[in-house]
């Protein structure tokens, strides 16, 4: 029998997160097909009462009611409406009561809060949209909240970071399903990576490390341009015009790293794309990121992004991506 897929939807849902999960489980029923066997999926939307959910992009989707049988996944979308079904009781109950009956249950970027007001995430890893990563962990302090991660699995639980990494997470649970050969099938029809390793981060080092109106804003651009000078506290409370302890104090207080695990990271992400965006050999790109050997850029990076440097680059570099990904 298929495995009965329900992606749960609601007005104001955003499309990508209800289509792009959809559409992982529609191709690898398009290859079994292709192949003379049975589908291994029946993905379905469902939405409480049925019938048309507007999206917030302003395209309809037609849903089935919630379900009364068992699912083998439930996967909740996210959007600016789940706040207000976040709100709805009987949705929430529903959520609560179907997930026992189910194999897997999951959510895609703010799906979370909808998951979560069930009572499902209560001391899991979570993870969604790195935006709202500190108003889940507000709202739900049961819930351990790792901003970083495109995706986690939980035991049973799978949560997801923002938008295309609900793609992300499908392919992972059909590689999980149906062995790697199916998903990189899947993945090369879908002209997307197999799977992007589930601790890559979704978002900018630098980024991250902003704060409106920080003071260390420029201090950081120029670490990122310096990454193989002296780059101990003193000399980045000289660049920042501070003391030492007034300098170590308030970085912690605005950026919530301390200098060192901050430098460690703006390392990683260069590292990260001299990986992808060249073919320098492995050492030399651990010089130029200031990592002094490869063997430390490879902790490094195994510890911020879950992967070897060489992993990431056979998965991620332009030489890897260069031939076509067709089926």
């Amino acid at each position: 029998m298929p495995k009965t897929i329900r992606v749960l939807a609601f007005p104001n849902v955003q499309l990508l997160d209800v289509t792009g999960p959809l559409q992982v489980f529609a191709s690898a029923n398009d290859i079994a097909r292709q192949k003379g066997l049975p589908p291994p999926y029946a993905p379905t939307v469902i939405a409480s009462g049925g019938g048309a959910v507007m999206s917030s992009a302003g395209l309809a989707l037609l849903a089935e009611p919630l379900a009364g049988e068992a699912s083998d996944t439930l996967i909740i979308a996210g959007g600016w409406g789940v706040y207000a079904a976040a709100d709805d009781a009987s949705l929430v109950a529903w959520v609560r009561e179907h997930g026992t009956q189910c194999r897997r249950v999951s959510s895609v970027c703010t799906g979370a809060f909808l998951l979560a007001a069930s009572g499902w995430l209560d001391g899991r890893r979570v993870v969604t949209h790195w935006t709202r990563c500190e108003q889940l962990a507000q709202m739900h302090p049961r819930l351990r909240v790792e901003p970083n991660p495109i995706f986690i699995n939980d035991g049973p639980v799978w949560t997801s970071a923002g938008v295309t990494a609900g793609i992300d997470l499908a392919l992972a649970m059909v590689e999980e399903d149906l062995g790697r050969t199916m998903a990189l099938e899947v993945a090369r029809q879908l002209v997307v990576f197999l799977k992007r390793p589930g601790g890559q981060s979704q978002f900018s080092v630098t980024l991250s490390l902003q704060k409106e109106g920080s003071r260390f804003d420029d201090l950081h651009a120029w670490i990122s341009e310096n990454l193989t000078k002296d780059l101990g506290i003193p000399s980045l409370a000289l660049q920042a015009g501070m003391s030492e302890r007034s300098f170590v104090r308030h970085y912690r207080t605005d950026t919530g790293q301390t200098p060192a695990r901050a430098i460690e990271l703006i390392r990683v992400e260069t590292a990260r794309r001299l990986l992808g965006d060249t073919g320098l050999p492995i050492k030399r790109v651990a010089m130029q990121c200031g990592f002094g050997s490869e063997e430390t850029l490879r902790r490094s990076f195994l510890r911020a992004m879950g992967v070897t440097p060489q992993a990431y680059r056979e998965r991620f570099s332009v030489s890897a991506q260069a031939d076509p990904v067709m089926p």
